[in-house]
């Protein structure tokens, strides 16, 4: 914040972790340059929603409970107040708040005080206009003492705006002297260190004395710190700063709270990827997601044979992908942790416009496949492509609705949800539309590929391990691994995608829309304790020790308990 005040800092940028009050600084320049230095402002956020969200439960209060803004920013209540959700005007200035996919928002008017929010969220490109941050920066050039404050948590490596922006400034860190040698130093994850199996009791290392810094030492060291530059700006950008910050600074974390949740997500791939942006504010690199080899992902086959369902596997999904002279079917078992079995990987030949085709994936989706217990599991949920073919699978769709079958289209835009809200769709047969639709999911392929892949490097089995059956074509591992991330630039900024390797990939679509219908089963937050218990119930002809040493229930006494009871055994 002394930043914003210094004549020779053009730029500030932010890269700390989550819940550092980086949105709390925006609100505090806001709040400067309403009373102190009145300015016209621009407030930038991913959406327009989230623009407005910020509107009604940041700002508002701001202003409603600081007297000084409340006597400049009139009540949105008062007629003709100039005051709206996002406008808000004030003697000498006004307030502008947008979204990063509004071209209009964001270059309709001069700005001298730019905040763009959470960068690393914001669309590539508002509309066909460029880069949101460099298209309202446009605005500033009738400023000499414009300022702007970019703030964002760091997503993913190399495509991370907020890293490329830090990395061309002065590179600040925050130093704080060792309690016991008074050396300065800036906090690093590597030197967070505790016993064995005791997460708890960790504690930082100093580098220099290796003594160990308690977090209530730590918290005092900190008050006592201050921010060094560590690089030499880029040429260009000597009138830029940067600051860097992560988790361990914050005082209502502790130091085992941090290492503790690190213990908790290491072996899971995507909540790992969440601690290491949102705490250490680190880039998210694939461990060796760029590609696969199809040689080596084979050699981990097991012993289990096709449409046999290992112990561990207790739901069904299925994937299936729509081409010109086939269907392609994948059919997965998932239990804890995520954990999955390969049950089926079939192809089922014919044109897809003609019904036997359909007909037969109908068997496969309606089949009972054994279970290792002795029972038999049936497909819970499928997931069908529709992108070549949609009218056709709308139409198989709806005709069984009570499956939970899923219509559904892939998106290849990054950070799209997993399964997103599905939109109803107009079904025709014979060139007739018909009264009921269906519901047409969006599936972000992206994510789904990335963890996907990250779950293929593992080698231990346990959550989200995949597991191959031992019978499967070679063919089936060359399709899984028919794509790799590669980095392409699109307007001056890296964008990551995937890209087909192999002519093939119909078993890796299939395996993404399987991953996608478990999604929507719940797979992921099912309490698997209980459903394994309905799943396997107690044989009747099978004694229960605890229920022959239980003494038996008291008569009922009143209408309410002989009611109680029989709404209990009715249950």
């Amino acid at each position: 914040m002394d930043s914003v005040n210094e004549p020779l800092v053009e730029e500030i940028i932010l890269m700390w972790a989550s819940q550092l009050c980086k949105t709390e600084i925006q609100i505090n320049v806001i709040g400067y340059f309403v009373h102190q230095d009145p300015s016209p402002i621009l407030k930038i956020d991913p959406s327009l929603e989230m623009a407005e969200n910020f509107s009604k439960t940041r700002l508002s209060p701001t202003i409603r409970d600081t007297p000084v803004l409340a006597q400049r920013i009139a009540d949105p209540k008062a007629r003709d107040s100039g005051n709206t959700i996002l406008m808000k005007n004030f003697p000498g200035g006004y307030l502008a708040m947008c979204g990063s996919n509004s071209p209009a928002g964001l270059a309709s008017r001069p700005i001298r005080v730019v905040l763009p929010d959470e960068i690393d969220r914001f669309e590539v490109s508002a509309g066909s206009e460029g880069n949101p941050v460099d298209l309202a920066r446009r605005r500033q050039n009738n400023y000499f003492n414009r300022k702007t404050l970019i703030v964002s948590t760091p997503t993913v490596k190399d495509a991370s705006p907020i890293e490329a922006r830090y990395l061309e400034s002065d590179q600040r860190k925050f130093f704080v002297p060792c309690p016991h040698c008074g050396k300065d130093q800036a906090l690093i994850w590597s030197q967070v260190k505790w016993p064995e199996g005791k997460p708890r009791k960790a504690y930082y290392e100093c580098e220099h004395c290796e003594q160990s810094i308690s977090t209530a030492q730590k918290n005092r060291a900190i008050a006592q710190g201050r921010w060094k530059p560590t690089a030499t700006p880029k040429p260009g950008c000597e009138r830029v700063r940067g600051f860097w910050l992560w988790g361990i600074y914050s005082p209502w974390l502790s130091i085992g709270d941090i290492a503790e949740q690190y213990v908790r997500v290491r072996k899971d791939p995507q909540r790992l990827k969440t601690f290491v942006n949102t705490v250490l504010c680190q880039t998210w690199e694939e461990p060796g997601a760029e590609q696969l080899e199809w040689q080596q992902l084979k050699t981990r086959a097991e012993m289990y044979s096709q449409k046999f369902v290992p112990a561990g596997g207790l739901v069904l999904t299925a994937g299936v992908d729509v081409q010109s002279n086939r269907l392609a079917v994948s059919i997965w078992a998932w239990g804890e942790g995520e954990e999955s079995w390969l049950i089926l990987w079939e192809e089922i030949p014919g044109d897809p416009m003609q019904d036997e085709v359909w007909q037969q994936l109908d068997q496969v989706l309606m089949a009972k496949y054994p279970h290792e217990s002795g029972i038999e599991l049936t497909v819970s949920s499928a997931a069908i492509d529709s992108g070549y073919l949609p009218q056709r699978t709308y139409n198989f769709v709806r005709t069984r609705r009570g499956r939970r079958l899923m219509a559904v289209k892939g998106s290849s835009q990054a950070g799209k949800p997993i399964v997103g809200r599905p939109s109803s769709q107009e079904v025709t047969h014979k060139g007739e539309r018909l009264k009921r639709g269906v519901q047409l999911w969006p599936v972000g392929t992206d994510v789904i590929k990335g963890t996907l892949y990250c779950r293929l490097r593992l080698t231990i089995a346990g959550p989200g391990y995949v597991h191959f059956p031992g019978d499967l074509p070679d063919d089936f591992y060359q399709q899984i691994c028919a794509e790799k991330l590669v980095t392409r630039w699109i307007k001056g900024f890296p964008h990551k995608e995937w890209r087909k390797i192999q002519p093939r990939n119909e078993a890796l679509d299939t395996a993404v829309y399987a991953f996608a219908a478990a999604n929507v089963v719940g797979v992921s937050r099912m309490n698997w304790k209980k459903f394994r218990a309905d799943l396997f119930p107690k044989q009747k002809d099978q004694p229960d020790p605890e229920q022959d040493n239980r003494e038996p229930d008291p008569p009922p006494k009143t209408r309410r308990d002989r009611e109680r009871r029989n709404w209990t055994t009715t249950w």
